[in-house]
């Protein structure tokens, strides 16, 4: 079942940092891309071309710039698409910590990319964030 409402998306979210480091990758080449679909986390079509979000250790081996590796923060509520809040919350709480974040939206989650050296403080930032929703 989704979950719609603010604070109880918040209370909900229960953030999992996940293992590997990503890096966010610029693919012009269609074929490129095609070859590339099976290790990308996601992939996004822009006018420019295609970005995926691909392992570090993928990107690095095609010739893309990983060094600003990434890590995933996965929120574990199962948000409703129409839900308002969660995003600007996650943003709140890292700006907060002065972290930067790239968030994807998925049907059935959000997952958060982080710097890979912030990590662990933003996974803190954002359990901090959920707790204070769950006591309200």
């Amino acid at each position: 079942m989704t979950v719609k409402d603010t604070t109880a998306m918040i209370a909900a979210m229960t953030p999992q940092l996940t293992q590997g480091s990503w890096v966010y990758c610029f693919e012009p080449d269609p074929e490129r891309v095609a070859t590339l679909m099976d290790d990308a986390f996601a992939m996004i079509r822009e006018v420019e071309g295609v970005t995926l979000i691909l392992p570090a250790c993928v990107a690095a081996a095609q010739g893309h710039d990983s060094a600003r590796a990434m890590r995933l923060i996965t929120l574990s509520v199962f948000s409703d698409l129409e839900g308002i809040g969660l995003t600007a919350a996650v943003a709140q709480a890292l700006t907060d910590a002065g972290i930067s974040c790239n968030v994807v939206a998925a049907y059935h989650h959000d997952h958060v990319f982080v710097p890979e050296t912030d990590a662990k403080a933003a996974l803190a930032a954002l359990q901090k964030c959920q707790l204070a929703a769950a006591q309200k």
